[in-house]
């Protein structure tokens, strides 16, 4: 019956009907730097939005654009379900970076421009007084000439090692006094271990702060490190490589060996992006494409590369709080800050916790109280990507020491927390903690902790489900969801899961959760159908979802299929979405909205209306094909009513955002929402614990916006 609906619905041009995922995602970056554009925001805070669309670019470009990049060299041209064949991609892509590239850094020199009124100035080199140049060239002379390497490249000594996203000099030389030689060549690496950008000598009572770029010191003082040689251009470049990891795991005799393996033939991974600094000498921009090999995607820069800087740079400055949001304090959770104990609060009532605006201290206070807890029989967690200094770590270490079973199953291939992962792995070994690198040809992404714990004569199992990380640097910067419970049901299930994970298992007929790969994909499609009966039979039927991102096929066409049986379907997507809106006949009852604000939107929420009874569930999935096929995800239902009513109106609140919601049209370019309500911003709203948490519905108060 399914078969016959789609093929009704694609009968005449299916990829019509979706939207290419690479070119969505280009679209997102677009959202985040509008962030950066948009004069309301705090100006730092601009900056710092301005450094996330570069490092967003960074990784876009050393995994999709190299893996298309693969495609064209293998010679690969199939059209994929959007219409696209790689060579075909490749050229849009290509046009829509350098396009948004070129609003980066036109938005720079914006922000540039504002910072030198508020005090905050950015100087070239030519234009330092006297007693500046003279602190600059002794700071040259102690700190940053020590630690310079200049590399020439000629018959004896070949080209070496171009580090992926590390600045460079491009140096271009001839000898002093000869004639007509063809020209010297070197590169220099700008130090990462220094600071991007150098304070300048200021008066003791003066606000004004001025800075000077690294690399523009050394290019200043280049003739220091080439006696002998007149320097003709001395210019930036920066190279992106092909950062995937290609991992034989069934043929791996150790899977960390193995890794580690990987990690350090990254290093020299494919070229795929050049930027170079704007007027480069043409010999030096000759040499450098002639040895990566790269003859498109290169990028003429006007200004500094690799805007990442401004994230620090933001942070770091004293005196200037006025320009970045005021901070936000989380709240501990009332219902922990009430009872310490969390084993007596969670025999009473499951707790919803809510980052960043609840404080991600309770969960490690869960752990720290379980690894001190007599009762407490074994702890089993799974770490997808963890903090540089995690208090979770240690509680788990301590836990192992004391005699209880520790199990934590570590995602050695959490991409680019590879090396920190790894390292977290030796320690808990060491600690005696079982540590267990998951199935084959599967990352583990689930979130989930179980704790198991002798009360009287029973084992009682207390489980946190998460929508995020177990990282407690970004549960202050991303939207997540946690979930604390001692429902049997879930435990049962915790269980098992945990069993699947690190050892050998049959088929489970699952209690409570929804777990990929086994059966996701067939339940989404069985929820999504029973709405569209429930649609049929004129009760009432909705889907909202909320992830980060959408590009299942199979997952867009049962969505197509539901709405076009009546049911009203709300999809909040951050980022990647190819559904196609708005189109008649197809999807006119499908919105899809793009959150971009002060948070990352990162937690996955889904509600089915269920003919009234409603049903919601939290995940570690978004609806993608290698969440629902290539790792261990879960969706874990919400049975507590209290916790169901709260997760609603979290969902309320951000339906009603007016101010930083982005509608995805049918086209495939979004437009800010635009109506004539008074402003309404959801993440302002849910700072206001109360408007989501409190015992009774509250008004929203566009106020707060």
């Amino acid at each position: 019956m399914i078969e016959e609906e789609k093929k009704n619905i694609f009968s005449s041009s299916p990829a019509t009907a979706y939207l290419n995922r690479d070119l969505s995602w280009v679209e997102f970056n677009r959202r985040v730097l509008q962030e950066a554009q948009d004069v309301d925001n705090p100006l730092m805070e601009r900056a710092k939005f301005l450094a996330i669309v570069s490092s967003n670019l960074d990784e876009f470009i050393s995994v999709r654009v190299a893996g298309i990049q693969d495609q064209i060299r293998a010679g690969y041209t199939k059209k994929d379900f959007t219409g696209y064949t790689p060579s075909g991609l490749y050229k849009r892509l290509f046009k829509r970076v350098s396009k948004i590239i070129a609003d980066q850094y036109r938005t720079f020199r914006d922000i540039s421009r504002n910072l030198h009124k508020e005090g905050i100035v950015f100087v070239d080199y030519g234009d330092l007084t006297h007693a500046q140049e003279l602190s600059i060239e002794q700071y040259y002379r102690d700190i940053i000439y020590p630690v310079l390497t200049p590399m020439a490249v000629d018959q004896s000594r070949p080209f070496p090692l171009v580090h992926s996203q590390f600045i460079y000099l491009a140096v271009v030389l001839s000898r002093k006094n000869a004639l007509e030689e063809e020209p010297y060549f070197a590169i220099l690496q700008i130090p990462s271990n220094l600071p991007r950008c150098i304070p300048l000598p200021h008066r003791s009572n003066s606000k004004k702060r001025q800075f000077v770029f690294i690399e523009d010191v050394i290019r200043h003082h280049i003739q220091t490190l080439f006696s002998g040689y007149e320097p003709v251009s001395v210019s930036e470049f920066r190279l992106t490589r092909n950062s995937d990891l290609t991992i034989d795991e069934e043929g791996a005799e150790d899977l960390l060996e193995e890794i580690e393996k990987e990690l350090r033939k990254r290093r020299r991974g494919v070229p795929a992006r050049l930027e170079v600094q704007k007027g480069i000498h043409p010999y030096a921009l000759e040499q450098l494409q002639a040895e990566f090999e790269i003859e498109d995607f290169v990028f003429e820069i006007d200004g500094p590369l690799d805007l990442g800087f401004l994230r620090q740079f933001a942070g770091s400055l004293k005196g200037f709080s006025y320009l970045n949001y005021p901070p936000v304090e989380p709240l501990y959770p009332v219902e922990f800050e009430e009872n310490e104990d969390f084993f007596e609060v969670l025999q009473e009532r499951d707790v919803l916790v809510y980052h960043p605006y609840e404080s991600f201290d309770a969960m490690t206070d869960f752990i720290i109280q379980a690894s001190e807890d007599e009762q407490v029989m074994a702890i089993k967690m799974t770490l997808y990507r963890v903090s540089g200094n995690s208090p979770l770590i240690t509680a788990l270490a301590n836990a192992a020491e004391s005699g209880k079973q520790v199990t934590v199953v570590v995602e050695l291939k959490a991409r680019f927390d590879e090396e920190r992962n790894i390292a977290w792995a030796r320690k808990l070994e060491q600690s005696g903690c079982h540590v267990v690198y998951g199935l084959v040809g599967l990352k583990t992404h689930a979130k989930i902790t179980l704790i198991v714990r002798q009360e009287g004569t029973e084992l009682k199992r207390y489980v946190h489900v998460g929508t995020g990380n177990y990282n407690d640097s970004t549960a202050k910067a991303y939207t997540d969801l946690s979930l604390f419970t001692a429902n049997t049901d879930i435990g049962l299930d915790a269980s098992e899961l945990f069993n699947q994970m690190t050892g050998y298992s049959a088929n489970y007929d699952w209690n409570s959760f929804i777990v990929a790969p086994t059966n996701m994909s067939l339940s989404l499609q069985k929820l999504m159908q029973r709405e569209a009966e429930h649609a049929a039979a004129g009760r009432p039927a909705r889907i909202i979802a909320k992830m980060n991102s959408l590009s299942n096929q199979q997952v867009i066409d049962d969505l197509y299929i539901a709405a076009q049986a009546g049911v009203s379907i709300d999809l909040i997507v951050r980022g990647v979405c190819c559904l196609r809106p708005g189109i008649e006949g197809l999807s006119e009852r499908i919105t899809v909205r793009s959150i971009v604000d002060r948070f990352l939107e990162h937690s996955r929420i889904y509600y089915f209306e269920n003919g009234g009874k409603p049903e919601v569930y939290l995940s570690s999935a978004d609806w993608m094909t290698r969440n629902l096929t290539r790792r261990i995800e879960l969706m874990c239902p919400v049975h507590d009513s209290t916790i169901r009513t709260q997760i609603i109106k979290i969902l309320e609140l951000t339906l009603s955002d007016n101010t930083k919601s982005s509608f995805l049209q049918p086209n495939g370019y979004y437009e800010r929402a635009d109506d004539k309500k008074a402003p309404f911003r959801s993440q302002f709203a849910a700072m206001d614990v109360t408007r989501w948490k409190g015992s009774r519905a509250l008004p929203l108060d566009p106020k707060r916006s």
